[in-house]
């Protein structure tokens, strides 16, 4: 009779009544896609200012070192810093060149090989960086929406009657449960993939900046090689 008088015009299937009215699992579930909802948009707010922050340092860097300053000047200036994007890669393919030549490296081959793992190792750690957090956007997107749907089902099912009057409560608080499912799984799928095309273009450049100073340092190595012969 009650689950009748909750169908009836005018019976409570408010928000929160549907909520206090729910089972214990599925108040669980409610409670853990809200949690979920408020942890995505903390790491899209999170990943959009340190995306910002990151391209900003990249355009500083960019225009330092494109300035014509001597690369010992930037890596004295560098060194003791906390750098990040291509300030990190620089910082460790010249830390690498001065432990090298400080140790009387005679393969140029060698040298060169030692500074690009240096640099491809650094460029892996900023990337890490990057993309940190995103996979959970990813988990949200995908399994939000069906664990709300699954409620539903097991809310209808629990009603073991296919009376409209009996089974709409059930109904209604599934269909909460989804709807906060979708809540927090859709802001995820649109930001995961933003946030990863972006991540993706932040890459592309500090790959071809890293892929350019390999080649200058290989120019200067070639010119100490040439003066020592």
């Amino acid at each position: 009779m009650e689950n009748i008088a909750l169908a009836e015009p005018g019976a409570q299937l408010s928000i929160w009544a549907l909520f206090m009215q729910a089972g214990w699992v599925v108040k669980l579930v409610m409670i853990g896609l809200l949690c979920a909802s408020v942890w995505t948009w903390a790491i899209i707010v999170d990943k959009l200012v340190s995306y910002g922050r990151m391209r900003l340092a990249l355009n500083r860097f960019e225009q330092v070192f494109w300035s014509g300053q001597s690369l010992e000047e930037l890596y004295r200036t560098l060194a003791d810093r906390k750098t990040t994007g291509m300030g990190a890669i620089f910082v460790a393919a010249m830390r690498e060149w001065k432990k090298s030549f400080e140790k009387g490296a005679k393969s140029p081959l060698g040298l060169q090989t030692r500074i690009d793992k240096a640099m491809d190792l650094a460029l892996t750690r900023e990337m890490e960086k990057l993309e940190g957090r995103l996979g959970f956007l990813a988990s949200i997107g995908s399994s939000a929406p069906v664990i709300g749907i699954m409620t539903s089902f097991q809310a209808i099912a629990g009603s073991k009657n296919t009376s409209l009057a009996v089974v709409a409560p059930g109904i209604a608080e599934a269909l909460l449960a989804t709807a906060i499912g979708l809540l927090a799984a859709i802001p995820a799928v649109i930001a995961y993939n933003k946030l990863s095309s972006d991540a993706s273009k932040l890459a592309v450049r500090m790959e071809g900046f890293s892929d350019e100073f390999s080649a200058i340092l290989s120019r200067q190595i070639d010119e100490k090689v040439a003066q020592k012969a």
